[in-house]
């Protein structure tokens, strides 16, 4: 449904601005007259983009994960502060520059004045809530706690998006220097190398090996540049379609975890969406096999999501937790062991949140490690590269020395 805003006069003649959602311009006009404003301009907020589909407009401004959460932890402070939930989602749809996130808030509100529950208003959209988010609104509501719960999300959001910028900041450098790296190389060996090579062949004498290689190389990938490209691009395609069948999926994600150096990352990064989601999910009030049944989507591994789905069945027979996901190889004794000293001492939410909390810790460690392995390894293979290139242009021109004295 489009969002319009509108300028309009109050019965007192005060000029009001604000954002209305509706069909069409006449509705909110017709809106607006109903709750006593005399329209004056309405406009809708979402402009269609020139020749593109609004639908697909959309796809290229989604809202960002950190407005979600600003909005969450504002919503939580008006809450906080006793601010009704109607006028508190009107102050953040006045505050809001982000016109996706504001007919978001708006269609809200509107759901939520249609005598909606806030938690069935933000499952309506979920592309910017998830289920988790829905859940704890809707526990937040039902114990009458929900600016607590707000809060709980905002922070629980905030600390996933900072380990994922913590993780992309560390490996930025290294990224884009490898990729400066291959470029220089291909543009050397393809451009550069071949002039130079030139004269060697000109003088029909035997080159040596490396040489020989050398402008092998030169010669495929000036020729045949192209079907490298089309290859990397068919290997990132089949890689996207794959990933959409749930086999591969499982073979992927076997492979993330096992892997020599990543494995033992990915499979911390996995314990702190697990601990995080879970502790925040408890506290929060939802049940521990809901929480659980949420959490499985959350930690994005199709293995570890197995374990969690044994781990419910088990825990319905009457199992603990903790002897359930003792039998994984994914889940490790010293998160198993804090896992079954919060069952028993009743404070599990609490071991939760520790084991999120040392597992970040060690993420962060192990990603500080692993860039200062990489720099160096990428200067010392870029310099073997760069060496045997000078030593298959070197030869010749040695032997070439030798022959002249």
């Amino acid at each position: 449904m489009p969002v319009y805003e509108y300028t309009g006069l109050n019965s007192s003649g005060k000029t009001l601005k604000g954002i209305i959602d509706a069909d069409s311009t006449v509705v909110a006009r017709q809106k607006l007259r109903g709750d006593g404003i005399f329209p004056v301009d309405v406009k809708e907020t979402v402009s269609k983009m020139k020749g593109i589909h609004s639908d697909s407009a959309s796809f290229f401004r989604r809202v960002k994960p950190k407005d979600i959460y600003a909005f969450t932890r504002q919503l939580s402070t008006l809450l906080g502060a006793g601010v009704p939930l109607i006028a508190s989602l009107d102050g953040l749809l006045s505050q809001s520059s982000n016109q996706i996130l504001k007919k978001t808030i708006a269609q809200i509100k509107e759901s939520v004045n249609q005598g909606n529950s806030l938690a069935s208003s933000l499952s309506q959209h979920p592309k910017s809530f998830s289920n988790l988010y829905v859940n704890m609104v809707h526990s937040g509501e039902t114990s009458g706690s929900l600016d607590i719960v707000l809060e709980r999300l905002a922070e629980f959001g905030e600390n996933q998006q900072a380990l994922r910028g913590r993780f992309k900041a560390a490996l930025a450098y290294p990224v884009f220097m490898s990729l400066i790296g291959v470029l220089v190389l291909f543009f050397l060996i393809t451009f550069i190398v071949p002039n130079i090579t030139k004269v060697f062949i000109e003088m029909h004498h035997a080159l040596p090996l490396p040489t020989l290689m050398l402008i092998k190389t030169s010669n495929f990938m000036l020729s045949f540049w192209w079907v490298i490209v089309l290859i990397l691009i068919g290997v990132i395609v089949a890689v996207k379609q794959g990933m959409k069948r749930p086999k591969f999926h499982y073979i992927w994600d076997k492979i993330k975890l096992i892997s020599p150096v990543f494995g033992a990352i990915n499979q911390k990064i996995a314990l702190v969406q697990f601990g995080r989601a879970l502790g925040s999910l408890i506290q929060s009030g939802v049940p521990l096999l809901s929480s659980m049944q949420i959490v499985r989507n959350i930690v994005n591994n199709a293995l570890i999501a197995g374990v969690i789905d044994n781990a419910v069945e088990e825990v319905r027979e009457g199992q603990s937790l903790a002897d359930s996901l003792s039998r994984s190889p994914w889940f490790p004794p010293m998160a198993v062991q804090m896992i079954s000293i919060g069952e028993q001492s009743g404070e599990l939410e609490g071991m939760l949140s520790k084991i999120a909390d040392n597992n970040e810790r060690e993420v962060e460690s192990s990603i500080m490690a692993l860039t200062s392995m990489l720099e160096p390894i990428m200067i010392l293979a870029m310099g073997l590269i760069v060496g045997f290139v000078v030593i298959s242009i070197l030869l010749p021109i040695f032997e070439m020395n030798q022959m002249i004295r």
